[in-house]
């Protein structure tokens, strides 16, 4: 998807190395979201508040936080996602989650950034296989 977004704007795809760490987040939030709702959207029967309070219960920072954990203990990430993630978890955020502690939010940061880069990268197989996988970890 990114690469027809690059088309009908003219513009070609960045060198990942020079993006900020928390544009790559701040791309991730939207992308993770995105994910969850198509998921959701084509495979229940649910609409409005109740399809937004479904995909609620996974992009929460807690949420994300405890995704992140079960992905990590499970072994989910290769040696390149995990040197994203941590870049992530170790950025300085302008802001913390009045509903997450630091460390929840910092977790939920590096996800992000992980499903960032990958969005932006042309990898969005991987980085909804991550949520796909992630999404028991929730629970």
């Amino acid at each position: 998807m990114e690469e027809k977004i690059r088309s009908i704007f003219g513009i070609t795809a960045p060198d990942l190395r020079q993006v900020p760490v928390l544009t790559l987040a701040y791309v991730g939030d939207s992308a993770y979201e995105l994910i969850l709702r198509t998921y959701f959207a084509e495979t229940t029967t649910l609409h409005g508040k109740a399809l937004h309070d479904k995909v609620q219960r996974y992009v929460t920072a807690k949420a994300q936080a405890k995704i992140t954990d079960g992905l990590l203990q499970a072994g989910e990430l290769s040696e390149t996602e995990l040197s994203l993630f941590k870049r992530g978890k170790n950025s300085h955020p302008e802001t913390i989650s009045k509903h997450a502690s630091a460390a929840e939010y910092l977790k939920a940061t590096g996800l992000e950034t992980l499903i960032g880069y990958l969005y932006l990268s042309g990898e969005t197989k991987r980085a909804a296989q991550l949520v796909q996988k992630g999404m028991q970890y929730a629970e």
